[in-house]
C-alpha cells in the first residue's frame, strides 16, 4: 500500500512539474515579441528553483530538461526547431541547462539536509521527554514498593506485636500500593508499545475538562493532603487526542 501511494505521489509530482513549466512557458510565449529569451531563461530558472523546494529530485531534473528544450524550441531563433545558428546562443542554452540542473540538485539537497536536521531535533526532543517520563515513573515505582516493604516489615516484626485492626490497615496499604505499582508498570509497557509501534493512538474528539477531573478523581487518595486548583478557560473546544493514553 505504501509503495502504491508513493508511486501516485511521484506521478503527481511529475504532473505538477510539467504543468508549472508549461503554464509559465505559455505566458512567456504570449509576450515573446516583447521579451528577450534570456529573460525567459531567468524566469524558467526561477520556476525550476521553486519546484526544487517542494518536489523530489527526479521531477525537478525533468523540469530542468523540459524548460531547456522549451527555451530552445520556442524562444531561441530560429523558432520551432532545436537548431541554433549562433554559437553564443548555444553556449547560453548550455549554461542555462547546467545552472538549472545544479540549482535543482543543490536546492533539493539543502531541503533534504534541513529535513534530516528536523528529524534529529525531533528525535532529540523525544528522547529528552522519554527520559523525563522514565525518571518520573521510576520515582513513582519506588514509592509503592517502599510502602509495600514497610508494611510487610511491620507485619513480620516479632519485637512489636500489632493488633488485627492494624494488620488489616497494613494489608489495605499493601493492596493500594500494589494497584498503584501495577498501574505504573502498565504505563511503562504502554510507553514501550508506543515506541515500537505495536500500539497506535486512537485519536478522537475529547473534553479536556472531563479528562482533567477524571484524573483527579483517580488520584484522590494520593492527593488528599494536597490542595489542587484547576484553572480552565471558559468554553474550551474539544481536542483530538487518545483519551486513555492521555489519562
Amino acid at each position: 500500500m505504501k509503495s502504491i501511494l508513493s508511486k501516485i505521489k511521484t506521478k503527481n509530482q511529475y504532473v505538477i512539474s510539467i504543468i508549472s513549466i508549461g503554464l509559465v512557458s505559455v505566458l512567456c510565449l504570449l509576450i515573446r515579441d516583447y521579451l528577450d529569451y534570456k529573460i525567459v531563461g531567468y524566469i524558467l530558472l526561477v520556476v525550476v528553483s521553486l519546484l526544487a523546494m517542494f518536489l523530489d529530485i527526479f521531477p525537478v531534473l525533468m523540469s530542468a530538461v523540459v524548460s531547456a528544450l522549451i527555451l530552445n524550441f520556442f524562444f531561441i531563433k530560429p523558432y520551432l526547431t532545436f537548431h541554433i545558428n549562433d554559437a553564443e546562443d548555444s553556449l547560453l542554452l548550455f549554461l542555462f541547462f547546467f545552472i538549472a540542473l545544479i540549482n535543482g540538485v543543490l536546492t533539493h539537497k539543502i531541503r533534504k539536509a534541513e529535513k534530516i536536521l528536523q528529524i534529529k531535533e525531533v528525535r532529540s526532543n523525544t528522547m529528552k521527554l522519554y527520559n523525563a517520563l522514565l525518571d518520573s515513573l521510576s520515582h513513582e515505582l519506588r514509592t509503592p514498593i517502599s510502602a509495600i516493604m514497610r508494611a510487610i516489615d511491620t507485619i513480620q516484626s516479632e519485637t512489636a506485636p500489632i493488633s488485627e485492626s492494624n494488620k488489616h490497615k497494613l494489608y489495605s496499604e499493601i493492596e493500594k500500593a500494589s494497584l498503584r505499582l501495577n498501574h505504573q508498570v502498565e504505563n511503562l509497557l504502554n510507553m514501550s508499545r508506543l515506541e515500537s509501534g505495536v500500539v497506535h493512538p486512537k485519536i478522537d474528539w475529547c473534553d479536556l475538562e472531563e479528562l482533567i477531573y477524571n484524573v483527579l478523581d483517580h488520584l484522590k487518595e494520593d492527593l488528599k493532603f494536597h490542595k489542587i486548583v484547576v484553572q480552565l478557560e471558559e468554553n474550551l473546544p474539544l481536542f483530538k487526542l487518545d483519551y486513555g493514553l492521555m489519562e
